[in-house]
């Protein structure tokens, strides 16, 4: 999966386009995270939401009771989702961020990406990795959600299968697990996804 693609420009996309049209939108915890923090018991701690984009994600984390941030490359997307942290009166933290080179402080427990990996050019996969070992806590999981080499549309963001997900994180990742699923969202049919649980070595 070495070949080069194109993507929007984030941050006139989130300019631009109401949250709810956006491929990616799921109003609510995305499903298979919330069956891997109850099967590994994680209810508590400090979230980071990576690539929050419209932060359903975030706020979701939040109503479950974890202390949460959100960041995102695109100016836009922060902008909006801190106006609707304040509508809500949520405590969540809103960020403009590049992972690739990030300005975060401290450790996560738990860190989700549904959505910044598999956009990444596949020679910054690298520094992500390594950028993404110094924010996950000892103990923490990184749960990653991206699209599966099963998915057959041929557009949109690079595909994985499990074994290049345990070559991409090997050296400083242990995948604890990568199964087979969709991408909720607002496409019809739902992309192939692959949701993994990894853990720092």
């Amino acid at each position: 999966m070495s070949e080069q693609r194109n993507f929007p420009d984030w941050q006139e996309l989130y300019r631009t386009t109401p949250a709810e049209r956006l491929p990616w939108y799921h109003a609510g915890l995305d499903p298979d995270l919330a069956q891997a923090l109850e099967r590994l018991q994680v209810a508590r701690g400090r979230a980071l939401d990576l690539g929050t984009g419209p932060a359903t994600q975030a706020f979701a984390l939040a109503e479950r009771g974890f202390d949460v941030t959100g960041t995102d490359l695109s100016h836009a997307a922060v902008e909006q989702a801190a106006a609707q942290a304040a509508q809500r009166g949520a405590a969540v933290r809103f960020v403009q961020d590049d992972i690739l080179d990030s300005r975060l402080d401290g450790r996560f427990d738990v860190v989700f990406d549904r959505g910044c990996f598999h956009v990444l050019p596949p020679d910054r996969r690298g520094d992500y990795v390594r950028a993404l070992r110094r924010l996950v806590a000892p103990g923490g999981f990184f749960f990653l959600k991206c699209f599966s080499a099963m998915e057959p549309w041929t557009e949109g963001p690079y595909r994985f299968t499990p074994e290049e997900i345990r070559e991409i994180f090997g050296a400083e990742f242990e995948l604890l697990s990568s199964e087979e699923t969709v991408y909720q969202g607002t496409l019809n049919p739902l992309p192939r996804a692959l949701f993994s649980v990894l853990r720092p070595r």
